[in-house]
């Protein structure tokens, strides 16, 4: 089972492939600097946690960018609050309580990158309705026990979206991916709704995505790519 003993300090590498440069935010990284671009979308009424997550975002992200070879750049907002990445860059950021990670690649490399990071915890039964669907219900319930599966397929579904949504632009429901877990390998594939294959097939989207999970000690981690070509 995909299950590792860790602290908060936590990194992606074992979920992505070498193409993609990976950073997670480090103590001094929450009150780091921002570039003017950056304050100006974050503006003068953030509360102190917006604040702080966005700021980790992009001081990890800036990190990446050096470990693909590139040079500083702001990494502005877009309406819906999805990094706008420099020309020539995919990527994705990921934050939760007192965890922030981005991961980054080149565009002529990978189509897209999506990674999401959890507590480690329950889901209310509320979030856990919107999340799962009753067959994945089914299956989830023989699984082993001591891990919060629901919250293993909520972050899936998340990195799901960040994969989707940069390529197809068009919005995935929870209900929208149907995910199929292979717990000793860390690997799930998700299928995506025949509803919602019209605009990846217009993309050149495969039907599924594939990608690798992990259970921390503390966190519940994954991350998907999807290639160019």
């Amino acid at each position: 089972m995909a299950l590792h003993c860790s602290g908060t300090f936590v990194f992606v590498r074992d979920l992505l492939p070498p193409a993609v440069a990976v950073a997670v935010a480090g103590p001094a990284d929450w009150s780091g600097e921002l570039l003017p671009a950056e304050r100006a979308c974050l503006g003068d009424r953030a509360v102190a946690g917006r604040r702080r997550d966005f700021t980790a975002g992009r001081v990890c992200a800036r990190r990446a960018l050096a470990g693909l070879g590139l040079p500083p750049a702001p990494i502005p907002s877009a309406p819906d609050r999805s990094p706008v990445w420099p020309a020539g860059v995919v990527g994705t950021i990921t934050h939760t309580r007192d965890y922030c990670a981005a991961a980054v690649a080149h565009a002529a490399e990978l189509r897209s990158v999506g990674m999401d990071a959890e507590r480690h915890r329950s889901l209310n039964p509320g979030v856990r309705r919107k999340v799962c669907l009753p067959e994945e219900e089914a299956e989830l319930a023989r699984l082993p026990a001591g891990v919060p599966w629901p919250t293993v397929l909520f972050s899936i579904k998340e990195t799901v979206y960040k994969a989707w949504w940069p390529v197809v632009g068009t919005w995935l429901d929870f209900h929208d991916a149907r995910v199929t877990l292979d717990p000793d390998a860390g690997t799930f594939t998700a299928r995506i709704a025949p509803g919602r294959l019209d605009a990846a097939l217009a993309t050149d989207l495969p039907a599924s995505i594939d990608g690798r999970f992990a259970v921390d000690a503390d966190l519940v981690r994954s991350a998907a790519v999807l290639v160019t070509g």
